[in-house]
């Protein structure tokens, strides 16, 4: 039976670690790590997430705010809001919650963040240093970085010698991890929809990644005896044995006979969520010490 790999406990360690690093910037600089959250309209899963956000920031010590905006918000006033962010030096992060309201360009809302304040790891600048092996300077997307700890948890800092297998190829989560696995000396393959005989290549991973969206669509046959898995889908399928109507979560690998299998597993819900929003955390207080000139902590 595979090893649980629990992104609770191991997001703790982030809270935590992020906890003291907040308390010795204000106590050694005089600075309050500075939040700033934007939400357009009235998606409630989009203000169940921020509400946890702001609740965790608290936590953390941050001065955290929150900007809500309603349905109709314009472009150019969502941009303008962006602007005045940027140039408020007691906000470290900004972040804005997706998905935005159909009519209104998200992308160039995320490119106008400035690099710097971008704790979500979305600009093209963040994503250019990471895809160059610059981890000290940019901010890495909070899932990919979380998910990557994971793995370092089970394997160590070096993964040389050591075949890492991405099921998914999203500017958001697949090419990242790509990225930060290759960083860590894996040799990586990235996989998606287009890539032929995926069983066979998913069965020489000692790494396996999956993000791809598709409910416990990895199955026990195509996992390496003692591989770990990151399972990094969240999909909501009915359960009718809680009863019409009722549904579950489940991840985009089939836990129960994978974990026969396998070595190690994040299990859904409770692996790698917990660690994203730990890890927006820990961006956004190392965005603070960069700010100040000093040294982040690693997380």
């Amino acid at each position: 039976m595979a090893t649980r790999i629990d992104g609770k406990k191991a997001a703790a360690s982030v809270i935590e670690a992020v906890r003291l690093a907040t308390s010795e910037l204000e106590t050694e600089a005089g600075v309050t790590t500075g939040l700033a959250v934007i939400i357009v309209g009235d998606d409630p899963a989009s203000h169940t997430y921020v509400g946890a956000k702001r609740r965790l920031a608290k936590e953390c010590g941050f001065n955290s705010t929150q900007h809500t905006l309603p349905e109709e918000t314009a472009q150019d006033e969502l941009a303008s809001l962006v602007a005045s962010l940027n140039d408020d030096a007691a906000v470290h992060g900004i972040l804005v919650q997706l998905p935005l309201p159909k009519h209104l360009d998200a992308d160039a809302i995320i490119q106008s963040i400035r690099p710097e304040k971008d704790v979500d790891g979305l600009h093209v600048v963040n994503a250019g240093k990471l895809a160059t092996g610059d981890l000290a300077t940019g901010l890495i997307s909070c899932t990919p970085a979380g998910a990557m700890r994971l793995v370092r948890s089970i394997h160590g800092e070096d993964l040389t010698g050591l075949a890492a297998v991405v099921i998914g190829r999203s500017n958001l989560f697949g090419k990242p991890m790509a990225q930060l696995l290759l960083n860590a000396n894996a040799t990586v393959t990235t996989a998606h929809s287009r890539t032929k005989d995926l069983p066979s290549l998913a069965r020489g991973a000692d790494i396996l990644v999956a993000a791809v969206g598709r409910p416990e669509m990895v199955k026990a046959d195509q996992i390496k005896p003692g591989a770990t898995v990151i399972d990094v889908g969240i999909n909501r399928i009915d359960a009718l044995e809680l009863g019409a109507g009722k549904g579950r979560l489940v991840g985009d690998v089939a836990y129960d006979e994978v974990s026969e299998v396998a070595g190690a597993i994040t299990p859904v819900p409770g692996g790698v969520g917990p660690m994203t929003i730990a890890m927006l955390m820990a961006n956004t207080v190392t965005a603070a010490y960069r700010t100040c000139g000093r040294e982040p902590p690693r997380f």
